[in-house]
């Protein structure tokens, strides 16, 4: 049942972000082209961004997300493939992807080096990992100590969700030849903090 009720709530209940972060989506995804692997994309929210010859590979461990995703890529003209599977093991061959995209997942992953390490696998040397995620806020501030209260509840609530974890400085360490990323806010209370940009190979 929580799968099945978290499936529709992104569904119909992200209006409000996706309006916030729309044109910085568009500048990061319109451009990509090749293979494109997605991981938990949910219910399609970035399909309509990219072009509409890219070949497209979702990874989203949810299956009540299928026909969410199906409807949104009828809509944005693109044909899809959605594969069942966890971003700490991506179904998907060494070297075989030209970018992987990840939004609003890493907060919520078991194991976020793991899963950085799979996009580094699957990435064809040269490929981009393209991002958008939010992060603890910085040490010391408010929003940091309201972050790191609200945890436990937040994670129960949002599947899992770390409304304080530090995924631009874990993609920093991952092993990417460069990694560039903006810091923005948002009016969004304990994730308002958030990061975008993009790591290369």
């Amino acid at each position: 049942m929580g799968k099945r009720v978290h499936a529709w709530m992104l569904a119909h209940c992200a209006a409000h972000y996706e309006r916030l972060v729309s044109e910085r989506k568009r500048g990061l995804l319109s451009g990509l082209s090749g293979d494109i692997l997605e991981i938990g994309p949910g219910a399609g929210p970035n399909l309509r961004y990219y072009a509409k010859d890219a070949d497209w590979v979702g990874v989203e461990p949810n299956p009540y997300m299928v026909p969410y995703l199906r409807k949104a890529a009828e809509q944005a003209g693109l044909k899809i493939e959605i594969r069942s599977g966890l971003a700490e093991e991506l179904p998907a061959e060494d070297q075989s992807m030209d970018a992987v995209v990840s939004t609003l997942v890493l907060c919520s992953v078991g194991d976020a080096a793991r899963v950085l390490r799979e996009i580094f696998r699957v990435l064809k040397p040269g490929g981009r990992f393209v991002f958008i995620e939010h992060v603890a806020a910085p040490e010391g501030t408010r929003l940091r100590r309201v972050q790191r209260f609200v945890r436990p509840i937040w994670r129960r609530i949002a599947d899992g969700c770390h409304p304080d974890r530090e995924t631009g400085a874990a993609i920093e360490q991952a092993g990417f030849t460069e990694v560039r990323y903006d810091h923005f806010r948002l009016p969004l209370g304990p994730v308002g903090t958030q990061i975008s940009g993009v790591a290369r190979k």
